[in-house]
């Protein structure tokens, strides 16, 4: 369990700045609602506080219970159960709701096997025993075993190589000292990337097959006991998922940029980018021993060792592993549970919610956590709307399939339904797990101070101070710590101004790819976590509801938090009288991004001249131990002028587009917001599309799916997010001409969204 320590050289100015919102039994409410007139934001209040009543932990626990109690992932029969319970819910609740069937391809496992031979034979376990406490651990029909979705079909036998997390550095390493993976079967572990980089980059380097296990240094008992003792991973326990290649395009293989309708042209299987080609296995640590043990070959560096009793060393093996996948590469149905609440006065904007309901196997914490919440949210929603509250904009909920194996579910839905999306959606809002602790806020930035707003006026269940002031003080405590990253330490210092607490920005591994970095529709990612023990069993048999109501959230007072703080967002959405986005959060983002885009191209810079220098001087081959010899390193290439100027031009007059829309808001809600119904359509239809003006529809680099410029998962990070991807992306691979080319397509971008700010502008002084 972790808790938030605050040090004492930090606690006088938290408590200050806190002030007597630490310990209130009441958060702070903000009177400058944004997007309402101070009589609108009062309205706003009492019906927040009408919903907020309506929410029911109880509702929350039954349904987690009864969702997850039986495996739960694409193809099986309580998936389909699961989205039809959903519907009939929606209906009851007063939804006009349906489920919307696409096809897609969803390879399942026909034979996996894994040995090793030689003098000391082995035979992988491939399962995960039931555990005591734990009343689904051992329902075995219907249950998928450990596997690697979209890896390739293969029978292949090859000496083993640790390859450690398997990032492009590792293979670095491997090759200084004279080791090669060409027609050898790496082993690699969960974690320091996403996991389906792990077989790309070993299939790119010559490997036959790819083994991923999950270490105890990582989520096992380096971090606490283990299951069912405490939540952390057990010996057996394996993480599944999907290796397909995102980075190109999420979605069905076969259908890249268009829904998997029923009659959609499909693909043929080998001409899919996404589907790799190579075997692919996910192992538990207690298989991955035997084979550990097997190699020889140099000591492992000490940033490649994990947790288990053994030296780590990288190979090759002593004897060869026999490796089998063999797979059916049929199509499946998948089922999106979609409900709609027509808006009253401004029907074509639609606010939409949503979080995915498969599994990997039960999946009580990932997803059902969060979509239990957006269960609750849509039952009290559907409660006002029958004591006769109507949205002004319309809401869609829905209740994704198939996002573990890809976001197939979103992904096909948002491709099908795509010329409506960009021409009404104005938000999309996403959840997947949920735990016990801080709120985390990840989105579009012109998003940030509603969420901040929103944050401010839900009650912390454990501290009861705001969830607002308890983000603020997790961001301050990490940015404290002696080893935080420059941005740790970027946002706690704007995070100790006492405003708004700075929101992360999106790159994917959730629902919200599509709509954000496909169709330009501003988004948020919302959740609880941090204090609950729910990462040890990411993935794995035991993701179960035993095991989320002791070491998730147990009251599930964190999901009713998830419920007001997401429903809030969606309310305010749905009635603001001005769409509540602030562009001068964004403006102030891109500000930071481009000083970090200088940061990096001078520290490159810096960087290359000092290797440069050892290397002439030959400092690495002095350096090298004759016994345990270490080849130097590549020599970088030499870093050429890199021109940012055009993207410093277009941040500079975006900030002074966003100063002056500002000035002409303020100027408005001194008034009261009030416009004519068709000048403020036509302001609210502007303002619902200024996300889309930050797409180019070339796409990024080698990957036209990906249309943001500013928000985009690395092609080398999977899931995690890199921020102006086109020049940040081409700087970090030393490719200069991409580099210099992407700040010009960049900044012609913001130029685009800088003009639709200016008319958003003109339209606000106009109406004065």
């Amino acid at each position: 369990m972790t808790r938030l320590t605050i040090r004492p050289l930090l606690a006088a100015s938290l408590m200050a700045m806190m002030g007597s919102a630490m310990g209130a039994d009441e958060p702070h409410h903000d009177n400058g609602m944004l997007g309402f007139s101070q009589e609108g934001a009062t309205a706003q209040q009492s019906l927040e506080q009408r919903f907020d009543a309506l929410l029911d932990p109880a509702d929350q626990r039954e349904w987690l219970k009864q969702m997850s109690s039986q495996p739960n992932q694409v193809g099986s029969p309580h998936d389909k159960a699961n989205a039809e319970f959903m519907l009939a819910k929606f209906k009851e609740w007063g939804w006009d709701a349906h489920i919307e069937t696409f096809n897609v391809l969803y390879p399942t496992p026909r034979k996996v096997a894994l040995e090793l031979k030689g003098a000391k034979p082995f035979t992988a376990k491939l399962s995960e025993p039931a555990v005591a406490g734990d009343a689904t651990s051992g329902i075995r029909e219907n249950a998928l075993p450990p596997y690697n979705v979209y890896g390739g079909d293969g029978d292949v036998t090859a000496p083993l190589v640790y390859v450690n997390y398997g990032m492009p550095d590792d293979y670095k390493e491997l090759a200084r000292r004279g080791i090669d993976v060409r027609g050898k079967i790496v082993i690699t572990r969960y974690g320091g990337g996403w996991r389906g980089l792990k077989p790309k980059l070993a299939q790119e380097h010559g490997a036959v097959g790819c083994l991923i296990y999950s270490d105890p240094h990582d989520d096992g008992y380096a971090h606490g006991d283990t299951y069912p003792d405490g939540g952390w991973r057990p010996e057996d326990g394996v993480q599944r998922g999907s290796v397909a290649d995102m980075q190109q395009y999420p979605g069905d293989p076969l259908t890249p940029g268009y829904g998997s309708t029923a009659n959609a042209k499909r693909l043929a299987l080998k001409d899919a980018k996404t589907i790799l080609k190579i075997p692919v296995l996910p192992i538990s640590y207690a298989d991955a021993t035997p084979l550990l043990k097997s190699l020889t070959g140099p000591v492992a560096p000490s940033n490649w060792r994990g947790s288990l009793a053994l030296t780590y060393h990288m190979g090759p093996s002593t004897a060869p592993a026999h490796l089998t996948v063999q797979s059916d590469w049929g199509q499946k149905p998948i089922y999106d549970v979609i409900a709609v609440l027509k808006g009253s006065t401004e029907p074509d904007q639609w606010i939409v919610r949503g979080n995915h309901h498969d599994g990997w196997v039960f999946g009580a914490w990932d997803p059902l956590a969060g979509n239990v919440a957006l269960l609750a949210e849509a039952k009290a929603i559907g409660a006002l709307y029958k004591q006769g509250w109507k949205p002004q904009r319309t809401l869609v909920y829905a209740s994704w399939d198939g996002e573990e194996p890809g976001l197939l579910g979103s992904t096909e839905w948002a491709e099908t339904h795509a010329d409506e999306l960009k021409q009404k959606a104005v938000l999309y809002l996403n959840s997947d797990t949920n735990g016990r602790g801080f709120l985390r806020a990840e989105g579009s930035h012109s998003l940030q101070h509603l969420v901040n707003q929103a944050a401010d006026g839900v009650t912390d269940p454990e501290t009861k101070v705001s969830v607002r002031e308890r983000m603020r003080a997790r961001v301050l405590v990490d940015g404290s710590e002696k080893d935080a990253k420059p941005e740790a330490k970027e946002n706690a210092k704007l995070a100790a101004a006492g405003g708004d607490v700075p929101i992360g920005a999106l790159g994917s591994g959730s629902d919200y790819s599509a709509f954000l970095e496909h169709l330009g529709i501003a988004s948020l990612d919302l959740g609880f976590g941090g204090e609950d023990d729910n990462g040890g069993i990411y993935h794995s048999q035991y993701d179960s509801f035993d095991h989320y109501v002791r070491f998730g959230d147990p009251s599930f007072e964190y999901g009713v938090a998830l419920s007001k703080v997401a429903g809030h967002v969606v309310l305010r959405m749905a009635d603001a009288n001005v769409l509540p986005l602030r562009f001068s959060d964004f403006s102030d983002t891109m500000d930071r991004y481009l000083g970090q885009l200088h940061k990096l191209a001078d520290n490159t810079r810096k960087d290359t001249d000092e290797q440069h220098k050892l290397l002439d001087g030959k400092a690495f081959a002095l350096v090298s131990d004759p016994t345990r010899p270490v080849a130097p390193p590549v020599r970088d290439s030499d870093v050429p002028d890199i021109k940012l100027a055009p993207l410093d031009e277009a941040v500079k007059k975006l900030k002074a587009s966003t100063q002056a829309y500002e000035a002409a808001y303020q100027e408005r809600a001194a008034a009261g917001l009030k416009f004519p119904a068709s000048q403020q359509q036509e302001l609210n239809a502007l303002i619902g599309r200024m996300e889309q003006s930050l797409s180019d529809r070339a796409g990024l680099p080698g990957r036209p799916w990906f249309q943001h410029m500013i928000y985009a998962p690395g092609m080398l990070t999977g899931y995690e997010v890199k921020t102006v991807p086109g020049v940040r992306e081409a700087l970090e691979a030393r490719r200069w001409d991409e580099a210099n080319r992407y700040a010009a397509v960049t900044a012609k971008t913001l130029d685009g969204y800088r003009e639709q700010l200016d008319k958003l502008t003109a339209m606000l002084k106009k109406a004065s």
